[in-house]
Parts: structure tokens; C-alpha cells; sequence
């Protein structure tokens, strides 16, 4: 699922309910903020853990603020495929928001939209979308048809429909959100950036490169302009761009954009910092696709050992990791590790994603590819058969 809007509530509470710059909640709170900022889940969840304890036992069991410190806690959680314990928070936060502020309250949408990601999380396409609707109507009642709120819940159901192949849906979708944020921010805003990139990347999906080249060029320069040259989002424009003159085949075009977008991230956030795994795993897909297997290695393996440090061996992102490491690994015909890395990856994401998930099925499909490339055929056929039961069933639901 691509990136979606998401709501860390506490953020978005009234100036009242922080007026008390003391609060031992708050300091909890913007301390969780700060760790999961940066990657560092454990340490977030233990303030955030806090800031529930001191939510319950000051303000009791009904109180806005907690309804915060649980949506933050579910995200937490979501982040961690941890899915059961993020829709249970995410519920429970959801009543406690709609009893203390009623059912048509900007924060009762916020939650929503939360719960309709975790749904396109796991793969309940049907009810991520009543969700991201129900967000949808009811920001556009509470806050007008112009609210940048509305914009990220359309560019959140065109996301949608971009996974599920509705592409005109989702075009019309993202030009209403781009709409929205030129009329808000005015053109030359880094937030209208959010609807670019995301019609850019679908344009690139459809193959039709013409139109998405002059919106990456735009994004890029709105961001350099606005932040300065040596800025992470600045990065992530160049990556877009490299990434579009890959897939045309354009390499002379694209491997200085990788190179100078790591140099940025580097610079500005460290080297084992995991705003750099995006650039690492797309300039490894790059020399990847030339067949340059010796300079694509280096970068899928730094990308996977700031994965697993920054958050821990079980993680459904660690798992995206070790599939691409196993699949350059059989193509370098490096079988054994190749294999290792594939169960691995595939424990993972059993146990986040759950048996029956698409993302289960992809991996047990490149695991039988590498079954078959060894000759152990009858190791491979249970793996696809399983596969395919996977992606049947989902089609039917």
C-alpha cells in the first residue's frame, strides 16, 4: 500500500488541552513524537505507553487526550504489523472520540481515515474504502470542501484505487486533491507537492512518462526553492526523477540523480538513518536492472542493516529488505543465501501480514522461482500451490 495520510492526534488537539506546558502527559506525548520521528519505535512506544498510564489515571477513562495517546499507539503498532493490537486501539479511541466530541467532529474523521489505512494495510480493500469515504464526507461536512483535510483523505482513496487498477478514478482524484492544496497554499507551496507526487507516480504506473516528467521537474523545483538545495524532501524529488528515467531506460539520466540524492540524505540526517532506505533500495534496483549485481549488493545490504537496527527483526519493512537481497542473490546464483533470506523474509511476513495476505503470497512465488532455479521442483509446488490459493481467495472477497 502506498503512503497514506496519516493523523498522530496529539498534534491536532485544542490549545486548551495543552495550555499546561508542565503536563506530565504532554511531555510523554511530544517525547514519543520525537522518537517515532525518528525511527526509533521501542523508544516511542515506552513514552507513549507512559503517556497512556498518566492519560488513565489523570484524566480517566474517557478523556480526549487518551483517545490521542491510543491513536498514536495504533499507528505505532501499524508501523510494527502489529495489526490486531492497532485496530483495537484504533476502535477504542474512535468511541471515546465520538462520546467526548460527538460523530461528526474533524478528530472522529481522523481516526477514521487511521482505521481505513490499517484496513489497506492487511488488505481489506472493501472496508479501507468505506472508511477513507467516511473520512472523506465527513470532513467535507465539518470542514468545507476546500479544507487541506479533504485534500489528503482524496488523495488517500485515489491511492486506494490506484493499488486496486481504478487509474481514471484515481487521476480525477488526485487533480480534485491538487486543486484544493494550489487554492490553499498557492502553486509555489512545498504541501502541494503531496498531490504531485502522487499524480506523477501514477502517471509513471499508466507508462505515460510525458505527463509525468514536467510534475517530478515541478516538485523539485517547489522544494528547492522553498527548503533549499540540500533538504531530505529535495532528495526524494530527485529519486522520483531518477526513478522515471529508469524505467525509460534512461541510466546516463538517472544514476547522477541517485548519487546526489544519497549525498543530500546523508548530509542531513546520518548514514544509518532510515530516511535513506528509500534512495539505497532504489539505486540498488537501478544497477539491479543493468545487470551491475556487484554494485547493486552494497546497497541492498546497508539497507537492510539499518532496517533491522532501526526497527528490529520482526519488522513487515525488514521483510520488503530481505526479499529484494534474495532475489538479487539468485540472480548472482548465490542459492543458499538466497533461500535463507527468502524464509526469513517469509516468517516475517507470516507473522505480520498474516498467512492468507497478498504480500505472503508474492513472497512464497519468488521463493518457488528460486526452488525451480535449484531443481527442487517438488519443494516448489506446495509453495505455489499455496500462492495461488492466497490470490484466489482474495479475489473473491
Amino acid at each position: 500500500m502506498r503512503r497514506l495520510a496519516l493523523v498522530l492526534l496529539w498534534l491536532a488537539l485544542s490549545p486548551a488541552l495543552l495550555r499546561a506546558q508542565d503536563s506530565l502527559w504532554e511531555k510523554y506525548m511530544a517525547a514519543g513524537a520525537e522518537s517515532f520521528g525518528k525511527g526509533q519505535l521501542p523508544e516511542a512506544e515506552k513514552m507513549w505507553l507512559a503517556a497512556r498510564k498518566e492519560a488513565e489515571s489523570s484524566f480517566g477513562p474517557n478523556d480526549i487526550r487518551l483517545a490521542a495517546t491510543l491513536t498514536n499507539l495504533a499507528e505505532l503498532y501499524r508501523r510494527q504489523g502489529k495489526y490486531p493490537q492497532a485496530g483495537w486501539l484504533h476502535r477504542r479511541a474512535l468511541g471515546i472520540t465520538k462520546k467526548a466530541k460527538g460523530s461528526h467532529h474533524p478528530q472522529v474523521a481522523s481516526i477514521v481515515n487511521n482505521l481505513a489505512t490499517l484496513y489497506a494495510t492487511t488488505g481489506r480493500m472493501d472496508a479501507a474504502e468505506r472508511m477513507f469515504r467516511r473520512a472523506l464526507i465527513l470532513r467535507e461536512r465539518t470542514l468545507g470542501p476546500d479544507s487541506l483535510d479533504v485534500a489528503a483523505s482524496l488523495d488517500n482513496l485515489a491511492l486506494l484505487y490506484h493499488d486496486e487498477d481504478h487509474f481514471q478514478d484515481a487521476v480525477q482524484l488526485h487533480r480534485r486533491a491538487l486543486a484544493i492544496r494550489e487554492r490553499a497554499l498557492g502553486p509555489s507551496h512545498p504541501g502541494v507537492t503531496v498531490s504531485l507526487a502522487h499524480l506523477a507516480a501514477l502517471y509513471t504506473d499508466l507508462g505515460r512518462y510525458a505527463e509525468a516528467e514536467p510534475l517530478y521537474r515541478r516538485i523539485l523545483t517547489i522544494r528547492q526553492n522553498a527548503l533549499g538545495p540540500d533538504h531530505p524532501d529535495v532528495a526524494a524529488a530527485l529519486d522520483a526523477l531518477a526513478e522515471l528515467h529508469r524505467r525509460q531506460g534512461k541510466f546516463a539520466l538517472a544514476e547522477p540523480l541517485y548519487k546526489q540524492s544519497l549525498a543530500i540524505k546523508e548530509k542531513a540526517l546520518g548514514a544509518d538513518n532510515p530516511g535513506l532506505i528509500p534512495t539505497l533500495n532504489q539505486a540498488a534496483l537501478f544497477y539491479q536492472a543493468q545487470g551491475r549485481y556487484a554494485d547493486a549488493e552494497p546497497l541492498y545490504r546497508r539497507a537492510l542493516a539499518i532496517n533491522e537496527k532501526t526497527y528490529g527483526p520482526n519488522d513487515p519493512e525488514l521483510a520488503k529488505s530481505l526479499n529484494s537481497l534474495a532475489e538479487l542473490c539468485r540472480r548472482e546464483s548465490k542459492f543458499g543465501e538466497a533461500e535463507s533470506l527468502y524464509k526469513r523474509a517469509l516468517a516475517i511476513g507470516e507473522k505480520t501480514y498474516g498467512a492468507n495476505h497478498p504480500e505472503v503470497a508474492s513472497l512464497l512465488e519468488n521463493y518457488a522461482v528460486l526452488l525451480h532455479q535449484m531443481g527442487r521442483e517438488q519443494d516448489a509446488a506446495p509453495l505455489e500451490a499455496r500462492a495461488r490459493a492466497i490470490r484466489t481467495n482474495g479475489s473473491r472477497n
